[in-house]
């Protein structure tokens, strides 16, 4: 197999431990811009989640549950950070880009139920703020996910290929003579 992956990679004119930017799929430097943009709206989101006050919303009889919504939230927003500073470091790993992106999803979800009790119980401006920043990285959103559609479907070709290329070297193995195999002698 590591052969394959060898022939494979200097079939493609590539030396080890260099990598091609295939047609369609975002450059690295794209998505590093990507991730440098997420990661500015997390911060101004996270200025902005500082505002919210659940504490008071329970002192004034609201649910004790806000509170641990809250603290969710600022939870997902860390580790949104976290996750896409690996994938910055990174970006041809499927998996971190993944992560990434389902980092953000959940943190949007638990945001928009922040968002509905601070319009209730704080301030409607701050909720509809909330609301807004969140919705300005739908941009972000969208370019995150059509790289990891794109980059999905370059790894399942770039497996395809190294498959095949098993495969091949396996038939032609099963099929060459053995090294030691004597020829029977003639008469």
């Amino acid at each position: 197999m590591k052969f394959a992956i060898v022939i494979f990679l200097l079939a493609g004119g590539m030396a080890v431990g260099q990598t091609a930017q295939p047609p369609g799929v975002t450059s690295e430097w794209d998505v590093r811009k990507i991730l440098g943009s997420l990661d500015q709206q997390a911060q101004r989101l996270r200025s902005v989640i500082g505002q919210v006050q659940p504490e008071q919303w329970v002192a004034n009889g609201a649910p004790g549950t806000w509170v641990a919504q809250w603290k969710s939230a600022q939870s997902e927003l860390q580790s949104l950070l976290t996750s896409s500073e690996a994938f910055a470091r990174q970006p041809e790993k499927l998996s971190l880009a993944l992560d990434t992106y389902f980092r953000m999803q959940a943190m949007e979800s638990t945001l928009g139920s922040v968002s509905e009790g601070v319009r209730k119980y704080q301030n409607p401006a701050l909720g509809d703020l909330i609301g807004a920043v969140v919705a300005e990285n739908g941009t972000n959103r969208d370019r995150l996910r059509q790289y990891i559609t794109d980059l999905a479907a370059q790894k399942e070709q770039e497996f395809l290929v190294v498959d095949r290329e098993v495969q091949r070297c396996r038939e032609s193995l099963l099929h060459a003579p053995a090294a030691n195999e004597r020829k029977p002698a003639h008469k």
